[in-house]
C-alpha cells in the first residue's frame, strides 16, 4: 500500500528575473515499509523532494497524496498538524540543543503533542534504549561522540512513532565507523517497520536502502531495486 503518493509534482523558485525549477514533473510512491535511498549531484533537487515530501515546503504543481490525502495546497497549520502526527526527521547537523540533556532533547519532540509528562518518560526512555543511548540519558550533547548524537537525533524523530522517517544526509558529518554504525541502526529499525527515505551521497549507504532513486536537474532518471 502506497504511503505517499507524488504526480507531476514540480516546485519552482522565483525571483523578480529567475525561475528555477527544482523539481521538474516528479512521479514517486513510496510504500509502507519501504526503506529507500535518493542520490544525486548538489543541486539536482534531492533535498527540495525531501522537504516537500516532509511537508516542510509546498509543490507549485502537481498532486501530493500522503496517507489518502491530498496535501499539496494546504495551509501551513494543516500541514504542521500532518507533520506533527506522521512525519519524523533526522538532519546531517544533528539539531539538538546543547543546554539540555539527551533525555530533554527526545522529550522536547513531544511536547506538542499533548501527552501527559509521566507517558513522556516512559515513551523517552524505550526510545533511548531502543537507539541504545539509554545510559547517556542525563548527558548534554556536547558530552557524547558524532555518532551518538546522531543515535539521539534518530530517539527524538522516533519518539513521536511516525508513520515516516525522512533522514537528509544522515551520516554526512560522522567518520566512516560512525556512519555504518547510524546506518545499521536505520537499516533495523526498518526491519521492524519504519517506512525511511533516505537523501545520501554515499552508494555505499544507499546500498542499505531496498529501492534506490537517481536524481538529475529537478526528474527522476533512473530507480533500481536491491535483489531479495
Amino acid at each position: 500500500m502506497a504511503m505517499l503518493t507524488m504526480t507531476n509534482l514540480s516546485k519552482a523558485y522565483r525571483t523578480d528575473t529567475v525561475e528555477t525549477a527544482a523539481l521538474d514533473g516528479v512521479d514517486l510512491a513510496i510504500e509502507q515499509g519501504e526503506f529507500v535511498a535518493i542520490m544525486g549531484p548538489s543541486g539536482c533537487g534531492k533535498s527540495t523532494l525531501l522537504n516537500v515530501m516532509g511537508m516542510l515546503d509546498s509543490p507549485t504543481a502537481g498532486s501530493y497524496m500522503f496517507a489518502d490525502k491530498e496535501v499539496a495546497g494546504l495551509n501551513e497549520e494543516k500541514l504542521g498538524e500532518l507533520r506533527k502526527h506522521y512525519i519524523g526527521f533526522i538532519f546531517q547537523s544533528f539539531n539538538l540543543v546543547d543546554e539540555l540533556s539527551v533525555r530533554e532533547n527526545v522529550e522536547l519532540a513531544l511536547l506538542y503533542h499533548n501527552i501527559p509528562a509521566a507517558e513522556r518518560r516512559t515513551r523517552v526512555e524505550a526510545v533511548l534504549d531502543k537507539v541504545g543511548i539509554g545510559h547517556r540519558a542525563g548527558h548534554r550533547p556536547a558530552q557524547l561522540s558524532g555518532g551518538q548524537q546522531q543515535r539521539v537525533a534518530v530517539a527524538r524523530a522516533l519518539v513521536g512513532a511516525p508513520k515516516l522517517i525522512l533522514a537528509d544526509e544522515p551520516t554526512g558529518n560522522l567518520d566512516t565507523a560512525h556512519g555504518e554504525e547510524v546506518m545499521r541502526m536505520l537499516r533495523q529499525l526498518n526491519e521492524e517497520g519504519s517506512t525511511i527515505v533516505m537523501v545520501t551521497h554515499s552508494p555505499a549507504h544507499a546500498d542499505y536502502a531496498g529501492r534506490v532513486i537517481n536524481m538529475l536537474d529537478g526528474r527522476i532518471v533512473v530507480e533500481r531495486r536491491r535483489a531479495a
